[in-house]
């Protein structure tokens, strides 16, 4: 199991690499000039001697394979170069967004988690029942509604109508309300479905049967053997939420002008600030592998059978 989990490791050293090269080469070839968006992002209008005297003090002028050594060598050293826009490092950036992504993260997570397992297994337990169908019929609309629409709404009812929430910024906790809220939503609406439908699965194999046949309470087979089984579909889907959240709801972080990863993608996206967004595409792709392999891990943790077979690779 130890060999396995080393090579789980190992695989996301060249995953890295190549999405490195990858990110870099489609910032190279793309038609603007940094050193002309970088003057620009000043109110600079220089000349062609300038803007090419400039390009060699940056190196700019060497070689694809030049640039890319240099720019991935800063990289492993933390350094992501400056915006274009600020003229602040990337990296200085990045980690002054980062605590309000994570706190957005870890709210709607939390909330989700709070609200979504135990409705989830309620609509199971109790199938085809008048609460399993109003369960269904609420996650339905839920996953429906677009979180941009839903988001709206909640500003227009607790921050024009009520005036109980801030409706943008990132200031204190009650700016955190209505982004965190508008993220569980959706994704308690789609976590209530995914654990009742897991739930289902494991509740019409035979072991459900045979531990009540003993004289187990039907109770304590639903908590202890259906509940841990159906959660492992639950937490690859977990796992994605994961990457997305910390990758920055950009939707959501714009809508309430909250200063994070996301918003600061965004913004790069729209000034094209390239240094930026191949900070961000590779924090994304980071995130993705490390939480696949997260997930990976967890499985021989939660399933018997795959510890079992790991023993023996």
């Amino acid at each position: 199991m130890v060999k396995y989990i080393i090579r789980r490791v190992l695989i996301v050293i060249p995953i890295m690499l190549i999405l490195s090269f990858f990110t870099f080469s489609l910032t190279f070839i793309a038609s603007s000039d940094p050193v002309t968006l970088q003057l620009e992002s000043m109110g600079v209008k220089a000349d062609a001697e300038t803007i090419n005297a400039k390009r060699e003090e940056l190196g700019l002028n060497d070689p694809f394979l030049v640039q890319y050594g240099r720019w991935l060598s800063g990289v492993l050293q933390g350094d992501f170069g400056n915006s274009y826009k600020s003229g602040v490092p990337v990296m200085q950036e990045f980690t002054k967004r980062l605590p309000n992504t994570l706190a957005l993260t870890a709210s709607a997570l939390l909330l989700t988690i709070l609200i979504a397992v135990p409705l989830g297994i309620l609509s199971a337990v109790f199938q085809d029942s008048p609460l399993d169908y109003l369960l269904r019929l609420i996650s339905f609309l839920g996953v429906s509604m677009p979180s941009f629409w839903v988001g709206t709404l909640l500003m227009l009812l607790f921050g024009v109508k009520l005036k109980m929430l801030p409706i943008q910024g990132s200031g204190d906790f009650k700016h955190l309300i209505l982004p965190a809220l508008t993220l569980a939503i959706w994704m308690t609406c789609l976590y209530i479905r995914r654990v009742r439908g897991s739930m289902l699965e494991e509740m019409n194999k035979d072991y459900l049967v045979g531990g009540m046949a003993k004289g187990i309470p039907r109770r304590r087979v639903i908590l202890r053997q259906v509940l841990p089984n159906s959660l492992l579909s639950v937490i690859t889907m977990f796992g994605m939420s994961i990457g997305a959240l910390l990758g920055g709801a950009t939707v959501i972080e714009t809508i309430f002008e909250w200063k994070g990863v996301g918003k600061m993608a965004v913004d790069a996206i729209s000034i094209r600030d390239y240094p930026v967004i191949q900070a961000y595409v590779l924090w994304m792709a980071l995130i993705y592998v490390m939480v696949n392999l997260l997930v990976d891990l967890s499985y021989l943790i939660l399933d018997p059978r795959i510890r079992l077979e790991g023993k023996n690779i």
